[in-house]
């Protein structure tokens, strides 16, 4: 009988944990602070948590409780989604989930590279961002360029999509994330003279559902910024990858992503051209990935500026009036805020001292 009652207990203690997490959540992230269901708890990206508890009078106490190794000799670059009394860790060999109260380990999946994916991977097989939950799935990359979904409760695979080929300078480090139903995914490779990209996916099945290229073909709107006429297969490898975190405005509907340097790095091999949608912010809606705008901030990238910095969304008064911006410290040295609904430049100034412009 005893062991009969400890099974019970032990099987009610598993089905505690919830893992059927909803859109709505998501969309709340940071007011219930038992959870952290996005990158930064909340889709503004501003990394900030209203917890109180731990302030600069008592962080001096604290100590640890329990320990966790992750078993990855490449460092730790993501944040842990926590969800009900789990914790969630990606790294690039592993996906965790661990009683967030006694650190236990509940399962581990471990990642399933391609033969020779790491020759090509210049930072190691390494992620950055958080593990992205919906609706009991998990989502991550890998390096050998692969998006897939994990069941919360098992760590079972779900279903698996190859979204580029490794072996062309193609990889996975970023994060992906839900916008409107949506999965949203960026890739990295930018310096590895490939062509970038963000793609979606049904989050149910992993069918492609669009894809956004960062570089237009000759043709399409920006490709005359582009030297077609000397060279015109620029547009093949030019850049422009998406390997950072995305922020989303659900009233507006809209997805900011960055993107990276212009390839090759030697701007006269490119002509001296703007290059777009290189070193851009970009506005997508997630369910068609139409561009409704972008900006551009550094054309004619050749100091591999980019534009990749996560975009921070803050209602501010300008001139008198409220007005929705996005915030982004640039690697250029400025500080931008623009108008996240078309776009618009409000200011632009420098936080470091500037000798480029």
């Amino acid at each position: 009988m005893k062991k009969i009652l400890a099974a019970l207990l032990c099987s009610c203690s598993w089905c505690g944990f919830g893992f059927a997490q909803t859109a709505e959540e998501l969309l709340n992230d940071g007011r219930n602070t038992e959870n952290v269901t996005t990158f930064g708890m909340g889709y503004d990206l501003k990394m900030y948590s209203p917890l109180k508890e731990i302030n600069k009078s008592n962080v001096r106490r604290l100590v640890p409780i329990w320990g966790f190794s992750l078993a990855n000799d490449m460092g730790e670059h993501s944040q842990p989604t926590i969800y009900n009394g789990v914790m969630y860790v990606v790294n690039g060999n592993w996906t965790f989930a661990i009683d967030v109260a006694t650190g236990r380990q509940i399962w581990r999946t471990p990642v399933q590279y391609e033969r020779g994916a790491l020759r090509v991977a210049t930072s190691g097989a390494l992620m950055r961002g958080p593990a992205t939950i919906y609706q009991g799935k998990l989502f991550r990359q890998t390096v050998d360029a692969h998006v897939l979904a994990l069941d919360m409760k098992t760590g079972k695979e779900i279903w698996k999509q190859k979204y580029a080929d490794w072996k062309e300078g193609y990889k996975g480090v970023i994060a992906p994330i839900i916008a409107n139903g949506v999965l949203v995914s960026g890739m990295a490779g930018g310096d590895s003279t490939t062509r970038g990209f963000v793609d979606a996916y049904d989050p149910d099945t992993g069918k492609q559902l669009w894809r956004r290229y960062t570089i237009p073909a000759p043709g399409e709107p920006g490709s005359e910024t582009w030297p077609h006429q000397t060279k015109p297969d620029a547009w093949k490898y030019g850049g422009g990858a998406t390997w950072q975190y995305a922020s989303y405005d659900p009233q507006l509907d809209l997805l900011y992503i960055g993107t990276g340097n212009a390839e090759p790095y030697n701007p006269t091999f490119r002509d001296g051209a703007d290059c777009l949608y290189t070193a851009s912010t970009l506005a997508l809606r997630p369910k068609t990935g139409e561009m409704v705008w972008y900006y551009q901030s550094v054309p004619n990238d050749s100091f591999d500026f980019d534009a990749t910095a996560e975009s921070l969304l803050a209602e501010l008064r300008v001139d008198g009036q409220m007005r929705k911006v996005l915030i982004n410290a640039h690697k250029n040295g400025f500080l931008y805020v623009l108008d996240r609904t078309n776009g618009k430049p409000i200011a632009a100034n420098p936080y470091v001292k500037v000798n480029w412009a």
